[in-house]
């Protein structure tokens, strides 16, 4: 049986890489693409582009891993079904322990390779992300924008410097933020310089004009005032650090002098629980996928496509998930509702697998949703002619 199983593992792994790449790139591409303004208007080499580009990579490896999973397991499930493999292993005595188990192994590495990017590869590679941006737009302040002429930041922020001193000074700042639908700011200072760092543009001497929606307009004169450059928000005294950038034993056990952990202790609550869960999806999701494709069925069994059925299941749970999490730092009841559910899907799945029977769904249910897919396939484009029931 031990050949088996690694014929089972190899063609769910090599499956898992086809759908795990081509997204991975889509969806780094996107993200990608949405900053090349801001290496492009700082004047950032390709180098930083590339470096940029690659500390992205981590914030999204996690999200794709389970679905491509999902997406390995049931095609190559099926495909072995279309080619009558999983009826010959069947008919010749196999345990059901010869499928589920590669196929569990395989998830379990997965699902601890998410938890290694998850809490020790992304926060690093956050923090150094928002250094970058930082960095960038320090030289885009202290090098690149021309003196008196208004320059673009980002929608709805603008910016004007009457002179640039040596040591990074700037004489006659100008900064009009309207990025907040609730209210215009525009910022005034004799004088502004860019932290030795290069992490926040430090204004001095000057006011801030505050226009509501409904016309009111509010002026407040200040010494100082701090712009953070890495998000462009105003920093208010607050932490450069966030929940998302901390480690897991800092989760675990919080600095409560912390600036930004007692300004949003829930915050940090409602982190710690979403890591110590998302890292669970590609084991639960492989044992959805078994459940809906690890049975030998008949060709002539109308039914949904197994990917359909997993992905649409997966989804759903994944949704569940990132609203609970959301909720937790509102309602810290939430808090046993996300591990509720994660829990509750394991022990529905191991139970359906444990089972002998064939699981199926109701005759009406079945006939009603085979209906609906029928007629999607009768409205969709024709695909040149090329039958669905082709072998894999």
């Amino acid at each position: 049986m031990k050949l088996l199983e690694s014929y089972i593992t190899r063609r769910v792994g090599l499956m898992f890489l086809v759908a795990l790449l081509p997204v991975l790139a889509i969806i780094w591409t996107t993200q990608v693409l949405q900053r090349i303004n801001l290496v492009t208007d700082s004047g950032q080499s390709m180098g930083s582009f590339a470096t940029l580009a690659t500390l992205i990579l981590p914030t999204i490896i996690p999200v794709v891993l389970p679905f491509a999973l999902v997406i390995g397991i049931t095609q190559t499930l099926t495909a072995m079904n279309t080619d009558s493999e999983l009826t010959v292993m069947e008919a010749a005595g196999a345990n059901r322990m010869v499928i589920i188990r590669p196929i569990m192994l395989l998830a379990v590495a997965v699902s601890i390779f998410s938890f290694a990017v998850d809490n020790m590869v992304e926060p690093k590679a956050r923090v150094a992300a928002r250094d970058m941006v930082a960095a960038a737009y320090a030289d885009l302040l202290s090098t690149v924008i021309e003196e008196k002429n208004f320059r673009r930041i980002e929608d709805g922020l603008y910016v004007e410097i009457s002179q640039r001193m040596s040591g990074r000074i700037l004489k006659g700042l100008f900064v009009a933020d309207s990025r907040d639908p609730a209210f215009d700011l525009i910022y005034y200072a004799k004088e502004g310089a860019v932290d030795p760092s290069g992490k926040s543009l430090l204004m001095h001497d000057g006011e801030v004009h505050r226009k509501t929606v409904d016309g009111n307009v509010s002026v407040i004169k200040f010494d100082s005032y701090a712009f953070d450059l890495s998000d462009l928000s105003q920093s208010r005294g607050q932490a450069n650090l966030r929940s998302g950038d901390r480690s897991l034993p800092f989760l675990l056990s919080p600095d409560p002098n912390d600036a930004d952990y007692k300004a949003k202790p829930t915050g940090y609550r409602a982190e710690l629980h979403r890591r110590l869960t998302d890292w669970m999806l590609p084991a639960i999701f492989a044992l959805i996928s078994l459940v809906i494709a690890g049975d030998a069925r008949s060709h002539r069994e109308a039914r949904l496509h197994p990917m359909v059925s997993a992905l649409t299941i997966s989804f759903g749970l994944r949704w569940a998930d990132f609203y609970a999490a959301n909720q937790i730092e509102a309602a810290p009841y939430f808090i046993g509702v996300l591990y509720g559910i994660n829990i509750g899907a394991i022990l529905i799945c191991t139970y359906l697998l444990s089972r002998t029977k064939k699981r199926t769904m109701p005759m009406s249910l079945r006939n009603r949703v085979s209906g609906w897919w029928l007629w999607a396939q009768a409205r969709l484009p024709s695909s040149g002619g090329k039958s669905s029931g082709g072998n894999a």
